[in-house]
C-alpha cells in the first residue's frame, strides 16, 4: 500500500535531500517545488520519483550540485543559460523568471538554456510563467530514447512540449504537457515499478520489437509516427543547435555525455491588446469547448489541464500517494544522506 505524506512535508524532504547531496540551499530550494508540483498533478513520473535518480547523477558526476551557472542577454528579448550540468529544475526555474522579467519589459521574451541535465516537468516552468499572468511556451531536447520514423533503436529524443495559458476568474490555467513519444521514458520506469503492462503500441525493445512488457521495453515509440519523430527533430534543431550545443549529431558520433537543451518563450498577453478582453475570451473559448456535443459514453468534455488540475485540488488536502518501493528508495537515500524522513501515513 502506497504511503501518504503532505506536499509541504516532501518540499521540504527533497530540499534536504538535496542539500545534503551538496546542493546549494538556494538551488535547493528552487528546485523541490517542481517535483511536488509534478506529484500534486499526478504526474508522478517527473515527480517525487525522480529524486533518487537526481541523487545518483550527482554522485556520478553527471548532475553538478554546484554549477557555474551564466546569463547572456544576447539581445533584445532574448537570454542564453549555460547551466553547467546544473539539475533541471534548478537551471529552467532560473529561465522562467529571467523570462518572466524579460516579457513584461518588452512583451515578448525567449529564454533557452543549455547544457542541463533532466529538464523535469517542463509543464511547471511554463506554469509558472502563466502563474504571472503570462503565456508560456517550453520544449526541450536531450540524448536520444525514442524511435524515429523508420529506423531501429533509440534515435531522437522524447522531446516534450508544453503551453500554459493564464488562469482566469472562471477557469484554471490551460495547460498542455506532451512528449512527441506516445509514452514518457518516466512513465515506463512508473509502469515496471507498478508492475503494470504498457499500453500496446507505446514501446519496444531495443531491437525494436514492439513489448508491453516495461520490463523489456526499452525505447518509446513516436507519437502519431512521422509527426512525432519529426516534432523531436524541429526541437533539438529550436534548443540544441540554435545554441551551438548539438546533442544527436555528437552522440551518433559516440560521444554520449547526458545533456538536455531547452527553449522557453514567454508572451505578455497586454502587448497585443486589452489583457482583459485575452481573458475573457480565453473564458469564452473553454466554455465553447465544454458546451460541445458530447460523443456517446462521455461525461464531460476537458480542455488540457483541467484533469491534473483536479487531481491538484484532491491531493493538497489529502497528502500525496507515494508508492512502497518508492519510498524504500526515497527513506534509503535520505539515510546514506544523513536525512530526517517525514512522517508518512
Amino acid at each position: 500500500m502506497p504511503v501518504t505524506v503532505s506536499p509541504a512535508a516532501l518540499e521540504g524532504f527533497i530540499r534536504d535531500i538535496f542539500q545534503a547531496a551538496g546542493v546549494s540551499p538556494a538551488d535547493a530550494a528552487a528546485a523541490a517545488p517542481s517535483f511536488v508540483w509534478a506529484s500534486l498533478r499526478g504526474v508522478d513520473s517527473h515527480g517525487i520519483s525522480r529524486v533518487p535518480r537526481y541523487v545518483e547523477m550527482f554522485g556520478s558526476g553527471v548532475a553538478n550540485p554546484t554549477p557555474d551557472i551564466t546569463v547572456a542577454d544576447t539581445a533584445p528579448g532574448v537570454a542564453v543559460v549555460d547551466a553547467d550540468f546544473a539539475p533541471g529544475p534548478v537551471a529552467l526555474t532560473r529561465a522562467a523568471d529571467i523570462g518572466i522579467e524579460k516579457a513584461k519589459a518588452q512583451g515578448v521574451a525567449i529564454v533557452s538554456v543549455r547544457n542541463t541535465v533532466h529538464t523535469g516537468a517542463i509543464g511547471y516552468y511554463v506554469s509558472r510563467i502563466a502563474d504571472a499572468g503570462l503565456v508560456g511556451i517550453g520544449i526541450a531536447a536531450g540524448s536520444p530514447m525514442m524511435s524515429y520514423e523508420g529506423a531501429v533503436g533509440a534515435s531522437v529524443a522524447t522531446s516534450p512540449l508544453a503551453v500554459a495559458v493564464p488562469g482566469t476568474g472562471a477557469h484554471a490555467p490551460v495547460l498542455l504537457d506532451m512528449a512527441s513519444s506516445l509514452i514518457a521514458l518516466g512513465k515506463i520506469a512508473q509502469y515496471k515499478r507498478e508492475g503494470k503492462p504498457l499500453p500496446e503500441g507505446a514501446a519496444t525493445t531495443a531491437d525494436g520489437t514492439p513489448t508491453t512488457d516495461p520490463e523489456l521495453a526499452k525505447i518509446p515509440t513516436p507519437l502519431g509516427g512521422p509527426k512525432g519523430s519529426g516534432l523531436s527533430l524541429v526541437f533539438e534543431l529550436l534548443t540544441s543547435v540554435l545554441v551551438a550545443a548539438p546533442i544527436l549529431t555528437s552522440y551518433h558520433a559516440g560521444q554520449k555525455k547526458h545533456r538536455q537543451n531547452a527553449t522557453l518563450i514567454v508572451i505578455d498577453p497586454s502587448a497585443f491588446g486589452s489583457a482583459e478582453e485575452f481573458a475573457a475570451n480565453v473564458d469564452a473559448t473553454i466554455d465553447t469547448i465544454h458546451g460541445l456535443p458530447k460523443a456517446e459514453g462521455v461525461d464531460r468534455i476537458l480542455v488540457p489541464g483541467e484533469r491534473s488540475a483536479e487531481t491538484l485540488a484532491a491531493r493538497s488536502d489529502a497528502g500525496i500517494p507515494v508508492g512502497d518501493k518508492l519510498w524504500a528508495e526515497l527513506v534509503e537515500a535520505a539515510g546514506t544522506l544523513g536525512v530526517a524522513v517525514p512522517e508518512a501515513a
